[in-house]
């Protein structure tokens, strides 16, 4: 692939600069969505199947997931987050506080953005070591608390408080 530049601004973009890419990571990493159909039937956004098909195929190809049988079912495939995009969780984390200062945001959808700006580096870290777990095999510290978790209870709190209104 030829660049238009070293720049690591443009570089960066030229990995994740469109619409869905950074999207399909976020559902991998915030809603362990780790198979075409699920990825396509929870898409908030809406994501159309060819689409969702080749933003799947470019990340698999740039290294930022992998593509493996799922060992549970003959015919289906599982998606895995690859170490450089579990890295991606602080450029997320601040994505997400940007949003949340700047952009008409829904309470239950921004709450995990919420956690990860609070939770900070340290936070950051447990959740990519939990991801290397989930996603690598890796496993994560012995007695670690699950981000993953306080992340999925932040967001079905505030899920259910909308839904109620309250």
């Amino acid at each position: 692939m030829e660049h238009r530049s070293g720049c690591p601004i443009n570089l960066s973009l030229e990995v994740f600069g469109d619409k869905w890419s950074l999207v399909v990571i976020r559902d991998m990493m915030f809603g362990n969505r780790r198979h075409f159909n699920v990825l396509l039937a929870n898409s908030d956004e809406g994501i159309a199947s060819n689409v969702l098909a080749n933003r799947l195929q470019r990340l698999v190809e740039l290294g930022m997931i992998t593509r493996e049988p799922d060992p549970s079912h003959k015919q289906k495939v599982l998606y895995s987050l690859a170490e450089p995009a579990i890295q991606l969780v602080p450029v997320l984390a601040h994505l997400g506080a940007w949003g949340r200062r700047h952009l008409p945001v829904s309470r239950e959808l921004s709450v995990r953005a919420e956690l990860l700006e609070r939770g900070g580096p340290e936070f950051w870290d447990r959740f990519m070591d939990e991801l290397r777990e989930q996603h690598r095999g890796i496993p994560r510290p012995e007695g670690t608390a699950s981000a993953f978790d306080e992340l999925r209870e932040a967001y079905e709190e505030a899920y259910e408080a909308e839904r109620v209104g309250t």
